[in-house]
């Protein structure tokens, strides 16, 4: 910064005992003391001290603010990267805990948990069941298409191509709602541990509560000592 710039920095400093023309102090003064130990003062920010905190001051020589070092690029990033974590984090915490009271309005106690558990598990081992059924049948009409087949026992590949075409397709029929029970069964199995692990937390949530106590709004109220 030059000599004039310096000169034409309005306001009067008293915090630095710098006066300057009242004019240029209306916009706010710069303030800092560079690298090498001096005072300087600007009605702009002062290039020498971009590497260290500056002062904004007011007319009367009040600071309005501070001023940190300017920032790298990467150094401005990474800023931003961690206020951007900071606030998905704040917004999981959120989104969590407005879960957890959905739950517990959900399930007021283990009974109201059990029965959907029941429910679910129901719904999924009657399609299950439905896919058994599916199955016997098809095991029954493989033992008709065996008869067929008995009058080609000596030579099966004389049977005809019909008869040939329903074999296969008995056989991917039983294998297809075998795949489809396995499935059923796995889902089964996740319902039991999603329902488990919301019980844990529960839990935990309905103990809180109990040590919290009913809300105020709910809570009797406490007799007068007059009466």
């Amino acid at each position: 910064m030059n000599r004039r710039s310096r000169t034409l920095a309005g306001g009067v400093f008293l915090a630095m005992g710098v006066a300057v023309p009242q004019a240029q102090a209306q916009g706010g003064i710069y303030a800092c003391v560079d690298g090498q130990g001096r005072r300087l003062t600007a009605d702009r920010p002062i290039p020498e001290c971009s590497d260290r905190e500056q002062r904004e001051l007011n007319r009367s020589g009040t600071v309005r603010r501070s001023v940190g070092p300017a920032l790298s690029e990467q150094e401005q990033a990474a800023i931003e990267a961690r206020r951007r974590q900071e606030a998905e984090e704040r917004s999981r915490q959120l989104e969590d805990r407005r879960r957890e009271r959905a739950l517990v309005l959900r399930y007021p106690n283990v009974a109201a948990h059990d029965a959907e558990r029941a429910e679910a598990l129901r719904q999924v081992d009657d399609v299950i069941a439905a896919a058994d059924q599916r199955v016997a049948e098809l095991r029954a009409q493989r033992k008709a298409l065996d008869t067929e087949m008995e009058f080609y026992r000596k030579d099966p590949s004389k049977a005809p191509l019909s008869l040939q075409r329903r074999f296969a397709d008995n056989d991917a029929d039983v294998l297809a709602q075998s795949r489809f029970i396995e499935r059923q069964q796995q889902e089964r199995g996740r319902i039991q541990a999603r329902f488990d692990a919301e019980l844990a937390r529960l839990r935990q949530l309905w103990a809180a509560q109990a040590q919290a106590g009913p809300p105020a709004a709910l809570r009797p109220a406490s007799s007068s000592a007059g009466r």
